[in-house]
């Protein structure tokens, strides 16, 4: 198996929504962003599945070391591999790599978040830049994309927040801000616990109306000039908010199940963003 076939079949095992977005681009655009999304997977894994804090930590600085090399001309993993002809074609840089690893090297500092704006640094390193990113390969023309991008993917951060508040707690993890939670008067040990509330319930519909807002901003944002080559992205969003307005219609039951969307129904919202060209 060669570094293309490896991040084809890592993106293919993930389920992402993100993938059936892929789809849709030029070959070299389609192998540069299914691996960058590789890579983000790759390190974000090692935060989820090692159980060692110390352990996930030395991983976390391997991957920062073969970031480097990368740059260097000098890859070893099957990801980075993948990766590495992007860089040119693309204009990444070695710093939004970094910036991701650190991003997820928080999770294993810090599992509380006291106010929004702590929140949102967490949220730029893993998702901002990587929106940042996607848009280079997707085929950025307009420098303005780059803050359509950065929103649009702390929108999409903040769903994945909403979306996994019971798998998170889990681990340990509560993304929800503090002074959110004594605002809304729920106890940490009721999320733990997986008790739902009326009180939980309005907690979330803050969080959705939150994430909704970041999305109209975000496609707001967007310049006409790059609607065409940001296609991509706007089938993400497309697919979630989607996944969002169903957890809402759930009234938010996410803390003791993941929901989410089948392959077929994400492949059509993906597709009616190719064939209209909007969402």
């Amino acid at each position: 198996m060669n570094a293309d076939e490896y991040v084809r079949e890592k993106a293919i095992a993930s389920g992402s929504s993100f993938y059936y977005a892929f789809l849709f681009l030029p070959e070299a655009r389609r192998a540069a962003i299914t691996a960058f999304y590789a890579f983000c997977r790759a390190v974000d894994d090692v935060v989820d599945e090692v159980n060692d804090p110390a352990v996930a930590a030395t991983k976390l600085a391997w991957w920062q070391t073969e970031v480097a090399r990368t740059f260097a001309g000098e890859p070893s993993h099957p990801v980075m591999k993948a990766l590495a002809p992007s860089i040119t074609a693309f204009g990444l840089q070695e710093a939004q790599l970094q910036a991701v690893i650190e991003g997820c090297r928080m999770d294993l500092q810090q599992t509380r978040y006291l106010d929004f704006p702590a929140l949102q640094r967490y949220c730029h390193l893993v998702a901002g830049v990587v929106g940042e990113v996607s848009a280079r390969i997707f085929g950025q023309n307009d420098p303005a994309t780059t803050r359509y991008a950065h929103q649009l993917g702390l929108a999409f951060q903040l769903t994945n927040i909403i979306r996994d508040v019971g798998e998170d707690a889990m681990r340990g993890r509560i993304y929800l801000p503090v002074n959110e939670l004594q605002q809304f008067d729920v106890k940490v040990h009721e999320i733990l616990n997986r008790q739902y509330s009326d009180r939980f319930a309005a907690l979330m519909r803050f969080q959705a109306e939150r994430a909704q807002r970041l999305y109209d901003e975000a496609l707001a944002l967007l310049p006409a000039a790059d609607r065409r080559s940001q296609k991509p992205g706007l089938m993400m969003a497309n697919i979630y908010r989607t996944l969002l307005r169903e957890i809402e219609r759930d009234d938010f039951q996410v803390l003791h199940q993941r929901v989410s969307l089948t392959p077929l129904r994400k492949f059509w919202l993906a597709w009616k963003v190719q064939a209209l060209g909007r969402l």
